[in-house]
């Protein structure tokens, strides 16, 4: 008896262990089941055939092996509609969280915190304008709109809540109460302007010098923002002549990468994490800032494009690359898809493909039957800071008080009590001191630097995209052009933003385009604020579209677009102050350049090769000189490496790493003492030139840091340079010769909504990541990061495109993500490693090719 207890103890212990564990095993097997199911159940429906309201005939949509889809319909209403249900079927979520944006509603998805995200919004008025552009939209375009809202909304009819996104379960968690509404034509067009404000040109230059200026005198302002060197880097409408630069390897395109096959098991751990309310309630503190929200801004936010005519070319026909970098969001900002008219006529004008944006109809970037085009940022100067004295009765116009325009607007809270906002604008445009601390700041400290008298002022912003336009009507003008003419009359109509539109046809032609509006000013050039108190400052009028810059068939045959100076120095109408440098122009340009000087005829894979480009024109100047100095032994091992370095950031370089290493802590030992923390260096262009510029100047004050103890530029070079050897050694370890910059230079897929959210699970579930790229700021391969804050990834090739105007399904694409905005969708992240190798799909286009390439086939059909 005695040794039998125990061991009958032990066997009811074992026994209650077993129904436990069973029971956990139960729970977790229901856990996983109901966490793929919530997974999956959003996924669309891609094959078969579903019958919906509003359509007057069938429609085929046919998607390949990545899921592009490809429409072809009877009607330009069934052409629209459908767009506006596919889009709803992959990308709901992305759509309803920017129009909630761009109307500045986020607190009613996400509560108190959203409220200065909101606050930012509604002080633009956004919405106000794209409701304006709706009511000034013709019948046939306004049909468009109507068309696709009623596909979305159709889609709507069918499905609610995590039925829709995933998003909405995690949503429900926190705001149960949350329903979409109907989708509008307003909630289109007011994406056009986050991009707007996405592509600011250069507001934050206007910003940087007026914070500069509180703190420097003007010629070291002026010193830190260099101008465009026009005697080195090339114009777009006049091309350069400065030396060629070797030129990179090619890299070859390949098929399309496998999807995980399990991906969507792995979610049920992150749904079964018990984060709960608590910890959800910590997402709306989270939620980034406004300018993350859509990207971050400034000059480094630019894009690659160029065109080759047919002589120069092994097809005789012209060939088109562009690829627009933009935030790394995740999905990816763009929505490669096919819009056919089944027989192409006046009144179904369209067979069109390439990059759309869910939520807007048409297609932004691609090519149809006849042409194709591409855009970079042509980053005019089309806004501005004005200082306006006010009173409590006003603000100060030549003597004169004025009261300000005062509109009420109310913003819901989910979850809390609503807020009241007062919006007063000025007739120039909003007052904006008070919604962000650079304006508030501008507003406070700048007035003294200025020698302007003591007073009350306030900042208000004129920007052109407050004013309504017609660029909702440009994308459907450019969709169905067939020819330059047609092309240009519809570049008229893109006003906002400005870009630079390269165009090439079938019948051999290449051009290039400058539309927008473009303020022409009364007093001043734009790069920082002026009094508002006097109408001898402001805007007098806009550049006429026949004045702004154009180019077809240059003699040259290729034009080169990557946001560099459009014109030269003898235009007679100022554009911009703050083009981007051009190194990224000049590199394309020696690629281009080289190869057909050594007889060279461009392919597709020529073209592509030149997107992955990775030469760092930075390094080739600085280097040398750091190759050079005199440093402690065990950092000269580091050292070494640039020796022989072929200055190109690619991924798995050693040298790479240390020098990039060595420029982030340059810049922090040069400028971070002297300068205030809002405007320290980020890298980039701006700051190439700037440091290039005083290498010749040894002995400037700029490579004194006093706090350091450090004199002189080779001092302070060999400071950074041993400084960035120990950061080396304590990343990666002692031996330099296994360092990497793709370990460093990493980049994270970030869903908008909730990928920062603070909450590890959650992250999970929607972003992608970290991967190692290669590639750096202000290089061909744009994969940018900030200095300021470190080696990780804020901007990217959005997409990469190469258009052959001989075989149009010769063409090549690649998107950063994938089509689906689905998390664990097969399709949500099955491009990114395509696009992180520099490798692209083909890309079909012809209905025969179209029917071979299809995987899922879907009619949908009236609704009877």
């Amino acid at each position: 008896m005695g040794t039998d207890a125990p061991r009958s103890r032990r066997s009811r212990g074992v026994r209650a262990l077993i129904a436990v564990l069973a029971t956990v095993l139960v729970l977790l097997l229901v856990t996983a089941g109901i966490g793929i199911w919530t997974v999956q159940r959003s996924f669309p429906t891609t094959t078969g055939r579903i019958d919906v309201p509003g359509l007057s005939k069938p429609v085929t949509v046919s998607r390949d092996a990545a899921g592009i889809p490809q429409i072809t319909a009877d009607t330009a209403h069934d052409l629209f509609y459908a767009q506006g249900f596919v889009h709803s079927q992959d990308r709901f979520w992305e759509m309803d969280f920017r129009r909630h944006v761009t109307s500045g509603r986020l607190a009613e998805m996400f509560g108190e915190s959203q409220v200065g995200t909101d606050s930012f919004i509604r002080t633009l008025g956004w919405r106000a304008t794209a409701e304006a552009e709706v009511a000034m939209l013709d019948t046939e375009t306004l049909g468009y709109y109507e068309a696709y809202a009623e596909g979305v909304n159709a889609y709507l009819g069918s499905r609610s809540g995590a039925d829709l996104s995933l998003e909405y379960a995690v949503l429900g968690l926190q705001n149960g109460q949350y329903q979409p509404e109907r989708w509008t034509p307003a909630d289109s067009v007011a994406w056009l302007k986050a991009m707007a404000w996405d592509l600011r040109s250069n507001l934050e230059d206007e910003i940087d010098r007026a914070l500069l200026a509180t703190a420097l005198p003007a010629a070291d302002v002026a010193l830190l923002h260099p101008a465009y060197p026009y005697g080195t880097h090339p114009t777009i409408i006049a091309g350069s002549g400065a030396p060629a630069a070797p030129a990179a390897p090619a890299d070859e395109p390949d098929s399309e990468a496998d999807a995980s096959a399990d991906a969507a098991d792995a979610a049920t751990a992150a749904l079964a994490e018990p984060a709960a309310l608590d910890a959800l309630d910590a997402l709306q503190a989270s939620l980034a800032a406004l300018p993350e929200l859509i990207g971050p801004a400034g000059n480094e936010i630019g894009s690659n494009s160029w065109v080759v005519a047919g002589a120069l070319t092994e097809s005789g026909s012209p060939l088109l690359a562009n690829d627009p970098h933009l935030g790394a969001a995740m999905p990816s900002v763009w929505y490669q898809m096919g819009l056919r008219c089944s027989t192409v006529s006046a009144e179904c004008p369209f067979d069109v493909a390439g990059y759309s944006f869910s939520g807007l109809p048409g297609i932004i970037i691609g090519h149809n039957a006849s042409i194709a085009w591409g855009l970079t940022n042509l980053g005019p100067d089309v806004a501005d800071l004005y200082l306006e004295k006010v009173t409590p009765d006003g603000y100060e116009l030549d003597g004169a008080v004025h009261p300000f325009t005062v509109r009420t607007e109310t913003i819901t809270v989910a979850g809390g009590e609503p807020v009241e906002l007062e919006i007063r604008s000025t007739a120039r445009g909003p007052v904006v001191s008070g919604i962000t601390d650079q304006f508030g700041s501008i507003a406070a400290d700048y007035p003294a630097a200025s020698g302007l008298p003591a007073g009350d002022y306030a900042l208000s912003l004129q920007w052109t995209a407050l004013t309504p336009g017609h660029t909702p009507s440009a994308v459907f003008a450019i969709d169905k052009a067939q020819n330059w003419d047609e092309f240009r009359a519809g570049a008229r109509l893109f006003e906002v933003p400005s870009q630079n539109l390269i165009y090439a046809d079938t019948s051999g032609n290449i051009g290039y385009q400058a539309p927008g509006r473009i303020p022409i000013r009364s007093a001043g050039d734009g790069t920082l604020p002026l009094p508002g108190w006097t109408s001898e400052n402001g805007w007098v009028g806009e550049i006429p579209f026949e004045e702004l810059p154009s180019v077809l068939n240059p003699e040259s045959g290729m034009i080169v677009t990557a946001n560099n100076s459009a014109v030269g120095e003898g235009f007679p109408r100022m554009l911009t102050q703050d083009w981007d440098l051009g190194y990224r122009a000049q590199q394309i340009n020696d690629r281009l350049t080289t190869a057909i000087t050594a007889g060279e005829k461009l392919t597709v894979k020529g073209m592509a090769s030149i997107q992955a480009d990775n030469f760092n024109a930075n390094a080739a100047a600085l280097a040398p000189v750091l190759a050079e100095l005199p440093l402690k032994p065990e950092a000269a091992e580091a050292q070494r490496l640039l020796a022989n370095w072929d200055y190109s950031d690619d991924a798995d370089s050693a040298a790479s790493a240390y020098f990039n290493m060595t420029w982030r802590q340059l810049l922090a030992a040069m400028f971070h003492d002297k300068l205030p923390e809002s405007t320290w260096p980020a890298g980039g262009d701006r700051w190439f030139g700037v440091v290039g510029a005083l290498l010749e100047q040894p002995d400037s004050p700029w490579w004194t840091n006093e706090r350091l103890g450090i004199s002189g530029r080779d001092a302070m070079l060999s400071y950074a340079a041993e400084q960035a050897w120990q950061e080396g050694v304590d990343t990666f370890g002692a031996d330099p010769r296994r360092w990497q910059w793709g370990k460093l230079h990493t980049l994270t897929l970030t869903n908008a909504s909730f990928g920062e959210s603070g909450i590890a699970p959650i992250e999970w579930l929607f972003n992608r990541g970290p991967i190692p790229v290669a590639g750096g700021s202000s290089v061909v391969n744009a994969v940018g990061w900030d200095a300021s804050t470190g080696y990780t990834v804020d901007w990217v090739p959005s997409m990469r495109m190469v258009v052959d105007l001989a075989d149009l399904d010769d063409s090549t694409w690649v998107n950063l993500t994938g089509a689906s905005g689905h998390a664990f969708h097969p399709h949500y992240d099955d491009q990114t490693p395509l696009w992180q190798e520099h490798k692209t799909r083909t890309w079909a286009f012809t209905p025969d090719t179209v029917r071979e390439a299809a995987r899922d086939v879907l009619q949908l059909h009236p609704k009877p």
